[in-house]
């Protein structure tokens, strides 16, 4: 409609032992202010901050025998029985954030993790499934960079920084026809708050119906 001019890719593949989701984004649609070095609180412009994400999230269930993925997010599996399963994890973000002004701010961020969550899917019918599950990973890798005004500012590793990948579904099916809302969470902490400290939250709700041929 013209409203905003971000563009964002979603892909996600969900298998009973293995499965990720991939996700772009290069948003430019932010408001907000700022303030450095005991300067003057700033109001920032409209697409003043433009900010590229890239972020992949991946799980191996350990339980796949009895508990599926599938079932709550693609559908091409039936979970007849409630069932859980902890959950390897690995996670990687990759940021690049500009503020275009006359003293430019410029971060670049990249960030590997691995860490283990837990995963449940609640079977309280035979035609209802509910499904929750949190992968908090820890940082293996990092490598961030920042400058002001072309001045680089040094930024070191501090634990724990952390990325947690959450996500919950509600299925209802009868016969071959299905319906049903999922959700995907991500928070991202970068830094220490004592220098600089980027938080990054996005969640994406998705509702859906569908039928089995």
């Amino acid at each position: 409609m013209g409203k905003y001019h971000d563009t964002e890719l979603n892909f996600n593949s969900y298998g009973k032992r293995f499965g990720f989701d991939f996700i772009y984004q290069d948003a430019k649609n932010f408001n907000g202010w700022l303030k450095y070095d005991g300067a003057k609180h700033l109001e920032l412009p409209d697409d003043i901050l433009s900010v590229k994400t890239l972020n992949v999230n991946a799980y191996y269930a350990l339980n796949s025998r009895r508990f599926s993925y599938p079932a709550a997010f693609s559908q091409n599996y039936i979970q007849r029985r409630s069932a859980g399963s902890l959950l390897l994890a690995a996670s990687a973000m990759g940021q690049h954030a500009s503020v275009s002004m006359e003293h430019g701010v410029e971060l670049k961020m990249t960030n590997v993790c691995i860490g283990a969550g837990y995963g449940y899917n609640y079977v309280p019918s035979p035609n209802w499934l509910i499904h929750i599950s949190a992968l908090p990973t820890f940082i293996a890798y990092s490598n961030t960079s920042m400058s002001i005004g072309g001045e680089s500012v040094p930024l070191n590793y501090h634990f724990p920084e952390v990325i947690i990948t959450g996500r919950g579904a509600v299925v209802r099916q009868w016969g071959n026809k299905f319906l049903g809302m999922t959700m995907v969470f991500n928070f991202t902490n970068i830094g220490d708050k004592e220098n600089l400290t980027v938080h990054n939250i996005k969640w994406r709700v998705r509702a859906f119906l569908g039928l089995r041929l």
